[in-house]
């Protein structure tokens, strides 16, 4: 079954497996670290990338190739490597980019760990980094690159400003510097976005998000677009020019259009090490089956939540894109028009002592350090996930200090409404 000629939807149920006769309806776990063959030609074949088969599952395995192959389904890439974490996707995807003496320009909204990791330990490898904020012009965002700027990295939805990345002129910037763009995916998911269609290049996610979407599994996935021309860039030499680790070979010469995802995964994954584990896999592409109907109901849930919370005498702001009242309102109703996502921010009245009185008070909600799953929760961004960041800096990511950040989960809205109304209530007259 070609499952690309089906719809969304229905790519989420069949996308990356089909059973054969008289095998497992369902993608099975295959819970094994080796693979076992009977002559040293077909060994031989796997060390010079010949052979698609399985060495080691630290390079690849049947349950991790399953998720991968839905994953690139559903972005529309032309290949997809599981890492074990999002954090772990994102190291992995710059180093494939970058080397020592490199440069990076990403957004300033992008996720705190994201951020640390771009700036802080980035640096220590001798990769800079230039954050930028996402709404400027084409002319100051060319005018922040350098000779040698290698990437562009912003995220869909940003994590936690809830900006909207405006990809028509992100992707113009990188085509007019020569650099791949790559989008972190991770709160919009493919159900409401596909970067791929607005000019991206690379595609990253938190897969232990909305992807697996039940809080079991962390992972990380990169998705190849495998509509970069990278021998036309010159700019990255690792990819066009000989490997002298595979006698020579030529990652675009041998790989074509997947060649970035087949160097991330013999190089990066080769020599880091960072792999998803087989039942992450599992219950990840079983997290999937659902996407498409989980997506509606967060970006549902989450409207009506914001909605009713702009209307509460108790709350000074609400942020949320899909909100008329949005900055990123009309972005978000041309690249997410189908919902915004199930997270939103909103500041209580009385800033920081009443916001953490609001979150004591809560019943039904959690207080967890995680978004994307079925269960609504809350946190307190600036006292925990950009911790790491200075106020001015928290401030320019669009995170103030009374900002409370919501996933909202799919259980039934009203009684989502009656634990925030009784919650401000209590925070806010006790």
């Amino acid at each position: 079954m070609q499952t690309n000629h089906y719809s969304f939807e229905t790519n989420c149920v069949h996308g990356g497996y089909r059973a054969a006769s008289g095998q497992p309806q369902e993608a099975p776990l295959v819970q094994s670290t080796t693979y076992r063959y009977y002559n040293n030609a077909d060994v031989a074949a796997l060390f010079d990338l010949e052979s698609p088969e399985f060495m080691y599952t630290r390079l690849g395995n049947p349950t991790l190739a399953v998720l991968e192959e839905k994953m690139a389904l559903l972005e529309g890439g032309v290949a997809a490597v599981s890492a074990a974490s999002g954090q772990a996707a994102t190291l992995m995807c710059m180093l494939n980019l970058c080397e020592k003496g490199d440069h990076i320009l990403a957004s300033t909204n992008i996720y705190g760990g994201s951020n640390n990791l771009l700036t802080v330990s980035f640096a220590g490898m001798g990769i800079d980094c230039t954050l930028i904020n996402p709404d400027v012009s084409l002319d100051e965002l060319l005018a922040a690159a350098k000779p040698n700027t290698k990437v562009l990295f912003a995220e869909t939805l940003g994590n936690p400003a809830l900006s909207v990345l405006d990809f028509e002129k992100w992707s113009a910037a990188a085509k007019k510097l020569g650099v791949p763009l790559v989008v972190d995916n991770t709160l919009a998911t493919p159900a409401l976005c596909r970067p791929l269609e607005y000019g991206a290049n690379i595609v990253i996610h938190s897969t232990t998000k909305y992807s697996d979407g039940h809080a079991t599994s962390v992972g990380g996935m990169v998705i190849d677009g495998g509509n970069f021309d990278w021998k036309a860039s010159g700019k990255f030499k690792g990819l066009t020019e000989p490997n002298e680790s595979y006698h020579g070979l030529i990652y675009t010469e041998k790989f074509g259009a997947a060649a970035f995802a087949a160097k991330l995964r013999s190089h990066l994954l080769r020599d880091f090490g960072c792999t998803m584990a087989p039942m992450n896999a599992y219950l990840t592409h079983l997290g999937l089956d659902t996407l498409h109907l989980r997506m509606e109901r967060h970006s549902e849930n989450a409207l009506a939540l914001a909605s009713h919370l702009e209307q509460s005498p108790y709350v000074a702001w609400v942020n949320y894109p899909g909100l008329s009242s949005s900055p990123y309102f009309e972005l978000a109703q041309k690249y997410l028009p189908n919902g915004q996502s199930g997270v939103l921010t909103f500041g209580v009245k009385g800033g920081l002592a009443a916001g953490a009185r609001f979150i004591e008070h809560l019943k039904l909600t959690s207080l967890v350090v995680h978004v994307g799953d079925i269960r609504t929760s809350v946190l307190h961004p600036s006292s925990t996930t950009h911790r790491q960041l200075s106020e001015a800096d928290q401030i320019a990511a669009g995170i103030q200090p009374e900002l409370i950040r919501v996933s909202v989960g799919i259980e039934n809205i009203k009684d989502i409404i009656a634990d925030f109304d009784q919650a401000l209530a209590a925070a806010c007259e006790g």
